[in-house]
């Protein structure tokens, strides 16, 4: 794993990505998101993740040394917070109930954290190092949300699909922004463990899942040009 990183970063991003979506699609696709399979796999995942990271003192290559200093810069990330609420705006429906629900919230909340750190740290990073920084952008954003069309091996609607990924990709442009600007990923991924876990317990109003997928794509651009016209900066607190 050590040598293929140094050798093929890149690759070394491109396999994680590829290994979470065929596994965990394929788990997700036959199981459930309130699984006991499910969560193991995404505990292995995570672990894997943060014994690579650790063992390699990789922490603050990868934005998890800490959270960004000055706040005020990035508008205390109330845009970000704000809508990680917008599953819950159509109100309250728990889509399981009793130890389900428990199973699935752990899984959505590690989903988060999975999810960040191959594309905001893998790969955002390796195409940092290799590109230029758009492209980076761009790339993290555009493959971060072309990766939710797994879903449509999982039985969802090729229209709902297309919906999610074109949400998915506005998201992507809101956290990998927020990531490279600040220095941090762990706003990210406490922002999309919220949105994951949130997605168990709202409403399905149609109406107002669209006001949420318009909204969210009209902010990422005004908040993205906003954080666009900031410098980056590599500093946090120590955690």
């Amino acid at each position: 794993m050590r040598k293929l990183y140094e050798k093929k970063e890149i690759g070394f991003a491109v396999i994680w990505i590829v290994a979470y979506c065929v596994i965990l699609g394929t788990i997700r696709g036959n199981f459930g998101d309130e699984s006991i399979y499910m969560l193991l796999a995404l505990l292995i995942f995570t672990a894997g993740i943060l014994a690579f990271v650790k063992a390699n003192h990789l922490e603050g290559k990868y934005g998890l040394s800490g959270w960004p200093k000055d706040m005020k810069r990035y508008l205390f990330f109330i845009p970000m917070w704000i809508l990680a609420t917008g599953n819950i705006w159509d109100g309250f429906s728990p889509s399981y109930q009793g130890t389900s629900l428990v199973m699935a919230t752990l899984s959505m909340i590690l989903v988060g954290f999975v999810e960040e750190m191959i594309f905001r740290g893998f790969l955002f990073k390796a195409m940092l190092s290799k590109d230029k920084t758009i492209v980076a952008i761009i790339v993290s954003a555009v493959t971060f949300g072309i990766g939710h069309i797994v879903n449509l091996f999982t039985g969802q609607a090729s229209f709902e699909t297309v919906v999610q990924i074109v949400f998915a990709i506005s998201w992507g442009f809101i956290l990998t922004m927020v990531c490279y600007k600040s220095g941090s990923i762990i706003p990210c991924i406490i922002a999309h463990s919220m949105i994951d876990a949130l997605s168990l317990f709202g409403a399905d109003n149609a109406i107002v899942d669209w006001i949420y997928v318009g909204t969210t794509i009209v902010v990422a651009i005004v908040y993205c040009i906003y954080l666009g016209r900031l410098h980056s900066s590599e500093s946090v607190e120590e955690g």
